[in-house]
């Protein structure tokens, strides 16, 4: 009895065998395999062979382009491997569904998984025609392929889905017939139209459309249609963009077939082969950040997904599933903001300035980065670059900041206001003092430095904290800090997102830590300032706010992440003293526009590397800086900017006129908020501090007058 089973599986797989060979399309393609060959195996090796195939199909989702958007809803980049955008069959024109089953399985609807039928029509038609114009495989067979090569992770994996093999087919053939027995016709033609490599880059009768002729699926005409129909059996030779002659050949193939049929009239068919293949709707999907909107921004905004474990183990897995998961990722970036920031970008510098500008605009109470600009445009020519100069270094493109000169004398005001020191709080500030020896407290101990004798390069006398600021007098502020202690300033710091750009380490604890130190980038300087604005409330840069998978499930992320970081009233006492140095004689002054309440700081690093202007409004937050950010670093003055010669660099002067023309794009259309004033004790004597708060009364808003530059 065994011996009688062995016969009839033995039988069994013969019969497999010739269907196989028969069907799955090798016989069509004008492959001989070698019967006799088989035979010599042995039975008992068919038979194994036969019985080892899998009864179940399992396919992977297909690979689907992602998207990359702005906060208004525009399209700011798109991320594939495979630009694919599946569809459901009811959204594909009756026409296209007609042109495909016609030209490679015009019995589909009509037998199972395979058509032995269909295969001997085609392999003679083909040999009659002397190339392949028809299928042998089908759609189902097709479709099962596909899916395997899709599946394939390696090159190994790739070459055994498409190797010329009796085991190859005998596989494809009992996933076809899973496939049959689960699957609908339609919810197969479905898949195989959505997986279909349709040349040029494009996979999916949706992105086939799209690109060849800028329209949907469900819009099809009978020549597009036949056109796409095509191409499947070539994506490469039957390409248009390649070969349009060859392209419409195979084009006039389909539309004979679907008349043959009888899918289509001959008048129908007469007036699509007179149509001409026409190229010039063709509207290529850029792939990637270089190709985006905002390059810059959109390779941060990347560098955040990619460190994200929701989308992945690694980061090779993050980088996959961002480029065929087709996610839906929404970003912070306003482009009437950005664009607001361009248009100073470009009215100040020049993409051929030995300096470079750069500008970070930020929401204060989100953190939301609504712009991000710069001076040298992406790329690999002259006078360009892959560096972003508004990110840390940590970033794979991150420049890593300039050392931010006086913008730091912020973070001394707040650590002098929390320990109880008002505005009034007066300190005789010569044009330079001797600081040898002398003792500054960290968080670690003592710091001191033998040879230190700073100078200033604006106003000195016995001023008030206020005074100090607008003038940005060095000798006062270095004076302050050695009664505050450099560790307060360094926490406070700290706490609203200041650390070294470079290595990722706290700021350095050094005597001279008020006029700058370590290296800042605008994006941390302007969300620092963005706190103040936001009465004290630290939120994390935000660049990504949501993420959706393909099916619209939300995937976790970081989010907004706020939290009170200094008291309100401490950020209230800041607002009221970086506004006196947007008044009349401070040395932000001559940057000050309209009746918005207004602050900022200037910055100015020794040797004049690099220049900077922060400020703020309570609605938004820039940092503006011009720099060197060619080694060895040189001193801005004589360097060009704007295709000038700067002749006094400076933080009010210089990188000044970037922030004031940003902001006053940015914010335009938005509403006049007001700064909340600080309680009396912690102004002292108004008459001392010029007390501006009833100029400011929100009640009776006026305009202030325009002040006269200030250099």
């Amino acid at each position: 009895m065994r011996a009688d089973r062995g016969g009839r599986n033995w039988a069994r797989s013969l019969i497999m065998f010739i269907g196989v060979s028969a069907l799955s399309g090798a016989l069509a393609a004008g492959l001989a395999i070698p019967f006799a060959g088989f035979v010599g195996q042995g039975s008992a090796q068919v038979a194994a062979t036969v019985e080892n195939l899998p009864r179940e199909f399992e396919s992977d989702p297909p690979a689907v382009r992602s998207r990359i958007l702005a906060a208004d809803g525009t399209l700011l980049a798109t991320l594939y491997e495979q630009n694919r955008v599946p569809i459901p069959l009811s959204s594909v024109a009756p026409i296209m569904r007609k042109a495909i089953v016609a030209i490679e399985d015009s019995r589909f609807y009509d037998h199972g998984a395979l058509d032995l039928k269909g295969t001997l029509r085609a392999m003679v038609r083909n040999q009659t025609g002397g190339e392949v114009q028809q299928g042998g495989s089908s759609i189902t067979q097709q479709f099962v392929k596909m899916s395997l090569v899709e599946k394939a992770k390696t090159a190994a994996e790739r070459a055994k889905a498409t190797e010329v093999s009796y085991e190859r087919k005998l596989t494809e053939l009992r996933y076809a017939i899973a496939v049959e027995s689960e699957f609908s016709k339609d919810e197969i033609l479905e898949r195989y139209l959505n997986l279909a490599n349709f040349g040029a880059g494009t996979y999916g009768v949706q992105a086939a459309a799209q690109h060849y002729f800028r329209t949907s699926a469900a819009k099809l005409t009978l020549p597009q249609a036949a056109m796409l129909a095509g191409i499947v059996k070539n994506p490469s030779g039957y390409n248009p963009t390649r070969d349009r002659a060859r392209a419409r050949a195979r084009r006039d193939v389909v539309i004979k077939r679907m008349l043959e049929l009888g899918v289509i009239t001959v008048g129908q068919a007469n007036q699509a082969l007179r149509t001409p293949i026409d190229l010039s709707q063709i509207e290529p999907v850029p792939n990637g950040c270089a190709n985006s909107r905002y390059p810059f921004y959109c390779d941060y905004v990347v560098s955040k997904l990619l460190a994200n474990p929701a989308l992945g183990a690694t980061v090779k897995d993050r980088d996959h599933y961002l480029k065929t998961g087709g996610l839906l990722i929404r970003t912070s970036i306003d482009p009437q903001i950005q664009a607001a920031a361009q248009a100073s970008i470009d009215k100040h510098s020049k993409r051929t300035d030995s300096t470079i500008a750069a500008i970070t605009i930020v929401e204060p109470g989100t953190g939301l980065v609504k712009a991000m600009v710069q001076s040298k445009p992406y790329g690999n020519g002259r006078h360009e670059t892959n560096y972003n100069y508004n990110v840390e270094k940590s970033y794979a493109g991150g420049y890593g900041g300039f050392q931010n000169g006086s913008t730091m004398k912020a973070f001394t005001i707040a650590a002098a206001l929390a320990k109880g020191i008002p505005m009034d709080y007066r300190i005789n500030s010569p044009e330079q003092i001797d600081l040898t020896n002398a003792r500054f407290q960290t968080c670690h101990g003592w710091t001191r430095d033998p040879t230190y004798r700073p100078k200033n390069s604006t106003h000195s006398g016995n001023l008030t904290m206020v005074e100090a600021a607008r003038f940005s007098t060095n000798t006062y502020f270095l004076q302050l800090s050695e009664r505050t202690g450099l560790c307060s300033i360094a926490k406070i710091a700290g706490k609203l997102g200041m650390y070294n750009a470079q290595t990722g380490e706290p700021l350095d604890q050094v005597m001279s830590m008020t006029l700058g130190v370590g290296y800042v980038t605008p994006l941390m300087l302007s969300n620092a300032y963005a706190t103040f604005a936001a009465r004290g409330k630290y939120c994390k840069p935000l660049v990504v706010t949501s993420v959706r998978d393909k099916a619209g499930r939300p995937v976790p992320g970081p989010g907004f992440d706020c939290r009170q970081a200094i008291p309100r009233q401490v950020a209230d006492g800041v607002n009221r003293m970086l506004s006196q140095v947007m008044m009349p004689g401070g040395t932000g002054g001559h940057l000050r526009f309209g009746s918005r309440d207004m602050a900022g700081k200037t910055g100015t690093i020794q040797q004049n590397l690099a220049v900077w202007f922060s400020g703020y409004t309570p609605n938004l937050a820039a940092a503006a800086v011009v720099a060197d950010a060619s080694l060895p670093y040189k001193n801005l003055m004589r360097q060009t900017l704007n295709g000038e010669r700067i002749a006094d660099p400076t933080g009010s002067g210089t990188a000044g006129p970037l922030w004031e023309t940003a902001m006053q794009g940015a914010l335009h259309g938005l509403p006049v908020e007001r700064f909340v004033a600080p309680p009396k004790k912690m102004i002292g004597d108004p008459n001392a501090v010029g007390d501006t708060s009833k100029k400011n009364d929100p009640k009776n808003p006026k305009p202030n007058p325009k002040p006269k530059p200030h250099g």
